[in-house]
């Protein structure tokens, strides 16, 4: 028995179908709202019981079709500014879908896909400095790569042994700022070292990592006895889009041998505009780097990244023999060192090819123009805000993200109403969040799709909704 068509050309045709129909959705995306609520009957759709007998693949497309495709998430409208996320583009996508054909599994084995993968971490290499002896893997998310990254740190301060007596009396401790994303503690704690390891610097008036406080705060942990391991530069904050001091970072974490780690989640590819790039001075002097190119890099979800610069630590810190893993210098076990010597997944996708269509096809330069591009945005989004008294900039603006309030009594909760009103509206999809104390409105503007109309329409459809709510505008 087997799953594959019983009528190929039928099956073919269908496939067509489904395709083209995914080609009209990128193609008038602006046609469509940002996001709508989902209705009952379209979450009814997916409560039925397991199938036993087989359907057709044309009614699963239907079903897929009325209920499933005009309630995504919305980050693919040039009209999301919710989170920092990127909106894809019809090469990544065609890219996914030959990536599924093949069907390949990237765990290891010779096979070429890998040799691709491999290709991508070379261009990292350039993008970013590190030597030819870096070593790189694709992961689901930065979430994945900043834990990789402090398990290898981990690695090197407590010696190869650590994996086999794990880190019970330890007394190491890491460092990252106010501002950094709550990933960073989450790896403390699944790495068995516990969120109290775990130092938050608070933020300076840019909201940067405080370096007096960083290192007053290093000096105080060593005096204690303890052994600091690891500091965390961010590029490019949660809230507000911020990028650390990284040189400063640097200097200080040679100066005690502590290993150096930037979660650029998204900020880190603005190494590839000439224009961004000089915001991120001290990054080539990472121990480690995190970053997603499904966030400014357009590629489909999902699509993260980890660099090493110490190859030989980072192999230490995930390879595992095993008799079904064996290699040899000949046939499909050759080829060694496979990824799954340098993360915990045996069974990985084969994320590399759509990032290498996306930088084949656009090309870096295309690429770097696109993400300032999107930073140009959200300086002309700061200008509008401040053509219109009922609104006012909460924070400075470093990169591509712009907090922002309507100013009214009772701020919070008509700045909260407003945001769910325009996700609601499909005009326009910002997210909240609190700066200093204040619920504000946070427009992220990452897609390569999103324009200064669509700002405009984020202002506009703001100002009216704001009016709408409040009676008693602040003085």
């Amino acid at each position: 028995m087997t799953l594959d068509p019983d009528n190929w050309q039928d099956f073919r045709e269908q496939s067509h179908r489904m395709l083209d129909d995914m080609l009209d959705y990128q193609q008038h995306l602006r046609d469509r709202p940002v996001w709508q609520p989902i209705p009952a009957s379209a979450r009814e759709a997916f409560k039925e019981a397991m199938p036993h007998t087989p359907g057709t693949l044309a009614d699963a497309h239907a079903t897929f079709m009325q209920s499933v495709l005009p309630y995504g998430p919305g980050n693919a409208h040039p009209g999301f500014f919710g989170w920092v996320q990127g909106g894809g583009t019809p090469v990544g996508m065609m890219a996914e879908l030959l990536a599924a054909g093949l069907n390949a599994n990237l765990g290891g084995r010779n096979q070429m896909p890998i040799v691709v993968e491999r290709q991508v971490l070379q261009w990292v290499r350039e993008l970013f400095g590190f030597p030819d002896e870096a070593t790189g893997l694709f992961v689901t998310g930065a979430s994945m790569a900043n834990m990789i990254a402090l398990l290898v740190a981990r690695t090197r301060a407590l010696g190869g042994s650590v994996r086999e007596r794990g880190v019970s009396g330890n007394r190491l401790v890491a460092y990252t700022s106010d501002g950094a994303h709550g990933c960073i503690a989450q790896a403390l704690d699944l790495c068995g070292l516990g969120f109290d390891a775990l130092r938050r610097i608070p933020e300076n008036a840019a909201f940067e990592m405080d370096i007096a406080v960083l290192e007053s705060t290093i000096a105080a942990d060593i005096a204690a006895g303890l052994q600091p391991f690891f500091i965390a530069g961010t590029a490019g904050t949660v809230d507000v889009g911020a990028v650390d001091n990284l040189t400063a970072i640097a200097d200080i974490a040679a100066r005690h041998g502590i290993w150096f780690h930037v979660d650029g989640a998204y900020g880190a590819l603005g190494m590839l505009s000439p224009e961004i790039a000089p915001q991120l001075a001290g990054i080539e002097r990472a121990d480690s780097i995190a970053f997603d190119f499904h966030k400014w890099g357009q590629v489909p979800y999902d699509a993260g990244f980890i660099i090493v610069r110490d190859g030989q630590q980072h192999l230490d810190t995930f390879a595992s023999p095993a008799a079904y893993l064996r290699r040899d210098t000949r046939g499909m076990a050759a080829a060694s060192p496979w990824p799954c010597d340098f993360g915990p997944d045996l069974s990985r996708g084969f994320r590399a090819l759509k990032t290498w269509f996306t930088l084949t096809v656009y090309g870096s330069d295309q690429l770097g123009t696109m993400i300032a591009g999107t930073c140009a945005l959200a300086r002309y989004l700061v200008q509008q805000i401040a053509r219109h008294p009922e609104l006012e900039l909460m924070a400075p603006v470093a990169l591509n993200i712009v907090c922002f309030r309507y100013r009214c009594t009772e701020s919070d909760r008509i700045n909260g109403a407003i945001a769910i009103d325009l996700q609601e509206s499909g005009i326009a999809a910002p997210s909240i969040t609190t700066i200093r104390g204040q619920l504000v409105l946070r427009a992220a503007i990452v897609n390569h799709r999103t324009t200064a109309v669509d700002v405009d329409a984020l202002i506009r459809a703001t100002l009216s909704i704001g009016a709408a709510h409040c009676s008693h505008p602040e003085s």
